[in-house]
Parts: structure tokens; sequence; C-alpha cells
């Protein structure tokens, strides 16, 4: 009597290279799923930091003991100076704290008074007010500050370098 042979595959081999299959097209579509949430995230991203706004000119003001006193910053396309006090000195009830400009060649000019004893303030001024200016510093004046064409009357409380930030 003949024995008979089978030829062919075993039915396991045919599960596992199915199953096999089936976990590769699983993979195939979650890297692709995967690819398109990163590309969504990218794209908010950069919408985000396209919003965002980025400073362009900082200062950082320093006393005579050349410790930090006051930070200047100015962002683009904002028409206002930020000002934050890093120390505790503040003007006299009498007095007024103004902000000057400087740049080589140029008379001093006024920035502008600060009107306020916040820890953080807005001063009005514009992109060309900073785009010579090389030094700010901030004099004490009497109440309203120096009279229009004056310089400050008393030394500089505070006095730092103006830094315009490649963009």
């Amino acid at each position: 009597m003949a024995e008979a042979t089978t030829k062919g595959v075993s039915g396991w081999w045919r599960a596992g290279a199915i199953a096999l299959l089936v976990i590769l097209g699983l993979g195939a579509a979650a890297s692709a799923s995967m690819f398109e949430q990163f590309k969504a995230q990218i794209q908010h991203i950069q919408a985000q930091l396209k919003d965002t706004k980025q400073v362009k000119y900082i200062a950082v003001l320093v006393d005579t003991n050349q410790a930090p006193a006051m930070l200047v910053t100015m962002t683009v396309g904002d028409d206002a100076l930020q000002i934050q006090r890093l120390n505790a000195v503040t003007e006299g009830r009498e007095d007024s704290m103004q902000l000057w400009a400087m740049s080589e060649g140029d008379p001093t000019r006024s920035l502008g008074v600060i009107e306020s004893k916040a820890k953080t303030v807005r001063l009005s001024a514009t992109e060309r007010d900073l785009a010579s200016a090389t030094t700010i510093a901030i004099s004490v004046e009497d109440k309203g500050g120096a009279k229009t064409g004056q310089g400050p009357r008393l030394p500089y409380l505070f006095k730092g370098p103006v830094i315009q930030k490649a963009l």
C-alpha cells in the first residue's frame, strides 16, 4: 500500500502569514495616521509662532552698583515699550521717572514719563524712537517730567545699552 503524501504548506504557516500581513497593514495605517497628525501639529505650531510677538529691542538698565533695575523691551509691530521694574526703587510724591534715549552725535531725547508705580508699565513709543538709540536711561525729574526740549536735571538713576535682536 502506498502512503499518501501531502504536498503544500501547513495550515499553521498560512495562518501565520495572514496574521503577519494583517499586522503589517495595521502598522502602515497607524504610521500614515501618525504622519498626518504630525503634519497637523506642525501647522498649528507654525500658526502660533506667527501670532506670537517677538521682542525686537531690549535693554537692561542697571543702577550705580551694576544691579539690574529695569527691563525695557519693544516687540515687533507694537507701538509701546514694556518697562518692568526689577528692584524696589520708586519715585517720590513730587518726582517722576523719565525715560531717555541716547545715541552718538544726537542730543538726548525723552521717550516719556513713567506715570505709574506698577511693576510693569507700557509707554507709547515707535520703532523709530529706538532705531538709532544706543543707550536708554532713566532720571528722576520734577512731577510730570522735564520740560520739552530740556534734558535731564539730575544724573541718571539707571542706564543700559539698547540691543536690537536679529529676527
